[in-house]
């Protein structure tokens, strides 16, 4: 059956365009929805509101699609994953975990714009593609670093409570010698 579409459908058409779609697609989701017409004079005539319409909005949209891309240009991300002592990752890095971090940082990305062969399975650092329509696309350096476990942080934590130790013992030296600069002070009155 041919219709003529109302409004941009992917893999299907833009708005203007004429398709052959199965009747039952037609029937049961596009006229519904109001998304296409059978392609008669009048409806010709009528759709050249929705054509014009529907080109600004491309044009809005791939405008706002190029700023996002260069405010993401040059973005470095840096996900910590458990990984084993060798770096290699108990899990994965993919699209979802490196949109979230884009997301944290302020960028905003879907995860099904970001394209990778495969997932990151080790520590280190990886540049991935970010695809936002066929000819807007950057790249991201993803850097995968190790999990600090509970283990490091207690040893963390003892350093710095060493290094307090020090400092108060110090304060109090320099305390007791003050008061005995006082005492002498008052001693040859």
């Amino acid at each position: 059956m041919k219709l003529l579409l109302r409004k941009d459908i992917p893999d299907l058409g833009l708005c203007g365009d004429v398709v052959d779609v199965s009747s039952g697609y037609a029937r049961n989701y596009l006229l519904p929805h109001h998304l296409a017409l059978r392609p008669t004079k009048g409806n010709l005539k009528i759709i050249e509101e929705d054509k014009k319409r529907a080109a600004a909005e491309r044009e809005r949209r791939r405008a706002m699609l190029q700023a996002t891309c260069d405010h993401l240009q040059g973005a470095e991300v840096t996900i910590s994953a458990a990984c084993n002592p060798e770096g290699h990752l108990y899990g994965s890095v993919g699209p979802r975990e490196i949109s979230s971090a884009l997301m944290d940082e302020g960028h905003s990305v879907h995860p099904d714009q970001i394209k990778m062969s495969t997932n990151i399975k080790e520590v280190g650092t990886q540049e991935v593609s970010v695809v936002f329509a066929e000819d807007i696309s950057t790249t991201v350096k993803v850097w995968v670093v190790a999990e600090k476990n509970a283990g490091d942080l207690e040893d963390e934590e003892e350093h710095p409570k060493d290094e307090e130790a020090a400092d108060v013992e110090g304060d109090s030296a320099t305390v007791e010698s003050g008061a005995e600069t006082e005492n002498a002070g008052h001693e040859n009155d």
